[in-house]
């Protein structure tokens, strides 16, 4: 049966147009909340978070998130249909938009897992998953995975996974324009050393039109942003999201027709009375102090504020006060 006939359930409920990509010790709930407060509409993803971690650790830990994220997606990293299939309900009973499988990660941790983008050479078992996951729960359920792994980078390849997947009920791909090396290159060199080949994801979408395509990888400006939607559907922003956050005012303003905040300063001064309950609740003030640290890039000045709350955020019993004497002192607050 063709991958165009398989399809019984939609996913694209969301508005996917850009999506911030799931970033491991980057993308926690307390940047998720920051990056909504410059943002309404982007789709947000967790870190990956593991089936073992989700069935068998403490779960409010990986899975509590605040209502203001919406809309929000669950990055699950496993391969074992059963254990997917159960934290996809899980995810539904918290209330998460969405789904999504991780193929495309290439870390030794999950290369030992069996998950991630080594499931690319397994099409069958990840079609296995999407499936089981599609029966349990009503959530869309998407995959997030590479144009092609090792020598498993033809087109063909690249189309025999995709159909494989699709057949399994997914209509829903977010693809990273690289190919991911196994061994040989860590996962930062596997984000910057394989060429981009935007061409190959934009193919994809002109031979399957009925699916949603998304494309990530190397996604700097707004300009670039609004170049790819001309021939996908999404764009997924990684690194340039986290390391320059206001970033994300242009996006809402420009792409997404909304209206982000007047100023960095709005946004910092609603964060500090989020990060103020928090602390309250036992968060470490640094755990949450991290995700600012780019909010000035490219102003007079940034650099001092990181090293301030780089030097000062991690000292025990700091508190917003680092926030805001740095923003106080280093900035003209308008």
């Amino acid at each position: 049966m063709s991958a165009k006939t398989k399809i019984t359930k939609k996913a694209n409920v969301l508005d996917r147009r850009v999506s911030i990509a799931p970033m491991m010790d980057c993308t926690d709930r307390h940047d998720r909340y920051f990056l909504r407060l410059i943002s309404s509409a982007v789709l947000l993803y967790t870190e990956m978070i593991t089936t073992g971690a989700i069935l068998h650790g403490e779960r409010d830990r990986f899975l509590k998130y605040n209502q203001s994220e919406h809309p929000l997606a669950l990055q699950l990293g496993g391969s074992d249909p059963g254990d997917l299939a159960r934290c996809a309900e899980i995810a539904s009973e918290y209330g998460y938009d969405e789904v999504n499988l991780n193929v495309g990660c290439p870390s030794d941790r999950v290369q030992n897992g069996k998950f991630g983008v080594c499931l690319m050479k397994e099409p069958e078992v990840v079609a296995k998953c999407v499936r089981s996951m599609r029966e349990a729960v009503d959530l869309p359920v998407t995959v997030k995975t590479r144009i092609g792994v090792d020598n498993c980078d033809s087109w063909d390849e690249f189309v025999h996974f995709i159909e494989t997947v699709a057949n399994g009920g997914c209509d829903t791909f977010i693809i990273h324009a690289r190919k991911a090396w196994l061994n040989g290159l860590s996962p930062k060199e596997n984000r910057e050393i394989p060429p981009l080949c935007y061409e190959t994801v934009y193919r994809l979408k002109q031979k399957y039109p009925e699916f949603s395509i998304s494309i990530n990888g190397g996604i700097m400006t707004v300009a670039e942003t609004a170049t790819h939607l001309r021939h996908v559907d999404g764009v997924m922003i990684g690194r340039a999201a986290y390391q320059n956050p206001w970033f994300l005012s242009e996006i809402e303003n420009e792409i997404l027709n909304g209206t982000a905040p007047m100023n960095r300063e709005v946004v910092l001064d609603r964060y500090i009375e989020y990060v103020d309950r928090q602390i309250a609740d036992g968060v470490p003030f640094y755990s949450m102090a991290r995700h600012v640290l780019g909010l000035y890039k490219g102003m007079r000045g940034a650099r001092l504020w990181r090293r301030y709350i780089s030097e000062k955020g991690p000292i025990v019993g700091a508190n917003t006060g680092v926030l805001r004497y740095a923003s106080s002192q280093i900035f003209e607050r308008s």
